[in-house]
């Protein structure tokens, strides 16, 4: 089974838990992201991976439209309840790859990913398609968790994201997305880092985990080393992990 048909069932069936995600629907990286965009009442934008739509919900008061693009037909349908249930008229739905936008060129002034690239396969590809369908001097606001620098912690991050949820693909670290927009002719005109909060049961939850599968998390975050186990903020009682801490990139850039 390919990743992409991964990401639909994974999401297919977890749809409305990223609706009321507390992660997803608030916390200050969609502000800033938001804030960054600087959106403009004539603009078009597009939101990739719209996921619960809560990106594309808060620029629809901003621009003339939002086309929020997914995957997973669940999650549009999801989303567009929670989008027209706040009055929102302006959103467009599409099914759509990230990797293969189903747009013409230079169709957008904005576009937006957050929470969302870990899984894409082809990151690439991706980075391409943003570029290619964003008008000259068009903005990409990306927001995405990240890896640390170092290998080991890298290592550890997406061990425990993969076995979590096997959709997912890989975190990059911060340097690799610098260099990959860079190489893209894009250019990066602001950069935020975002500490993430984690609790243990929320994070299992969404992704439906067996309690095999939350066991084996278990014991590899209580059996590591030292400096990861500080690294991640990893907090347990009782033999029970309670919570962590990642991290989180938010990107500002420009197609020049």
């Amino acid at each position: 089974m390919d990743i992409k048909q991964d990401v639909k069932n994974q999401f297919g069936r977890s749809a409305g838990l990223y609706v009321s995600s507390k992660i997803h629907r608030s916390g200050g990286d969609l502000a800033a992201l938001i804030e960054m965009a600087h959106a403009e009442e004539t603009e078009y934008a597009l939101d990739v991976a719209t996921g619960g739509g809560h990106t594309a919900n808060a620029l629809a008061p901003l621009v003339k439209k939002v086309t929020a693009m997914d995957i997973t037909p669940e999650m549009l349908e999801n989303a567009g309840k929670f989008i027209e249930g706040n009055g929102h008229s302006n959103v467009e739905f599409v099914e759509g790859d990230a990797e293969k936008m189903p747009f013409e060129d230079e169709s957008f002034d904005i576009v937006t990913c957050r929470i969302a690239p870990h899984h894409f396969p082809n990151i690439g590809d991706f980075i391409k398609e943003v570029y290619r369908v964003l008008k000259p001097g068009g903005r990409f606001l990306l927001d995405d968790n990240v890896a640390p620098e170092e290998d080991a912690f890298d290592d550890f991050y997406n061990k425990i994201e993969k076995i979590r949820d096997y959709s997912h693909h890989r975190a990059w670290k911060k340097t690799e997305w610098l260099r990959m927009l860079e190489h893209t002719a894009f250019e990066i005109v602001e950069m935020h880092r975002f500490e993430k909060h984690f609790d243990f049961e929320d994070w299992c939850t969404r992704m439906h985990l067996m309690d095999q599968e939350k066991r084996t998390l278990t014991r590899i975050m209580l059996e590591a080393d030292e400096k990861v186990t500080q690294k991640f903020r990893i907090q347990s009682d009782a033999g029970k992990i309670e919570s962590f801490q990642g991290e989180a990139v938010l990107l500002s850039s420009v197609k020049w």
